[in-house]
């Protein structure tokens, strides 16, 4: 069995780590006042948060075509693999996914396992890379299949949003009329609910600063009851001084946690706005 693995352009994965374990990642596009731009390909994360920050009517994102991702597999079938795992973001955000178990269902030269990350991010391009990283190894299918479900049990996030605005005009914030209020300095405190992957509010405070120590109590609470070491990713939409920051400061407290810096690229940042700040955590793989 020869496997192949592909990812999209929201686990900002770098040209590197992707041609390390031979990924190839597919570009989700962004439409801004009827441009369609492909992240990672045509548009830089600061290109695209200067071009939305004033505008009236928020960008839009759409999916890859089938008839773009059946060249993609056949092109890999041609290549000599029978097999792809199709890891990609949550069906909760995207119906890419969806899309895709469809045209798996009819392609017959190569079988094709979409695979629901749950998340996005760099936390699902950690996914990619394990699955990767075992096919090069010679893994069977059903081995990284398994490995990929142990380790996005161990993936969470929180967020903190500046502005919900994007969220809920984008109908991605499941339960919106819970968090929004007309108080001032309301943060409210994200994260992909356990059960429907959205989503959701779970909690709001007055400041910023409040916002931020109620992430790091909820790694705090996660890495106390682990018995593996994490890996924490402090995100940023487009403020990277604000990531070295935070990041400076988790480094004190956290010590013994790996810590790395990423961001929200256009996709993602679509439904956050600019920005946005997050903590997502997940079982470090310390061989990639």
């Amino acid at each position: 069995m020869k496997i192949a693995v592909v990812t999209d352009s929201t686990s900002y994965l770098t040209a590197e780590e992707a041609a390390k374990y031979n990924i190839l990642v597919v570009s989700i596009p962004v439409i801004i006042q009827g441009e369609v731009y492909h992240e990672g390909v045509d548009i830089t994360n600061s290109d695209f948060y200067d071009k939305i920050r004033n505008l009236d009517e928020l960008p839009k994102t759409s999916q890859p075509s089938l008839g773009e991702m059946e060249k993609v597999y056949d092109n890999l079938a041609d290549q000599g693999y029978d097999t792809v795992i199709s890891i990609h973001l949550a069906a909760t955000i995207s119906g890419f996914i969806n899309s895709l178990r469809t045209l798996a269902a009819s392609k017959t030269n190569i079988k094709i396992v979409p695979y629901d990350s749950r998340i996005t991010v760099k936390l699902m391009g950690y996914l990619a890379l394990e699955a990767g990283r075992m096919a090069q190894d010679g893994a069977e299918l059903d081995q990284i299949l398994a490995r990929l479900d142990d380790l996005r049990r161990t993936i969470d996030e929180n967020i903190v949003v500046k502005d919900l605005n994007n969220l809920v005009k984008g109908g991605r914030l499941s339960n919106a009329s819970a968090v929004i209020g007309t108080m001032l300095n309301i943060k409210p405190l994200l994260t992909f609910d356990d059960q429907s992957d959205e989503i959701v509010a779970y909690g709001k405070v007055r400041s910023e600063k409040r916002a931020y120590l109620k992430s790091e109590d909820r790694f705090a609470a996660a890495l106390a009851q682990a018995d593996f070491s994490y890996r924490l990713l402090v995100i940023d939409a487009n403020d990277p001084e604000e990531n070295d920051r935070w990041t400076a400061h988790l480094r004190e407290r956290f010590p013994n946690v790996v810590i790395e810096q990423t961001y929200f690229g256009p996709v993602i940042g679509t439904h956050l706005g600019e920005k946005a700040m997050a903590l997502g955590w997940m079982k470090d793989i310390t061989q990639l």
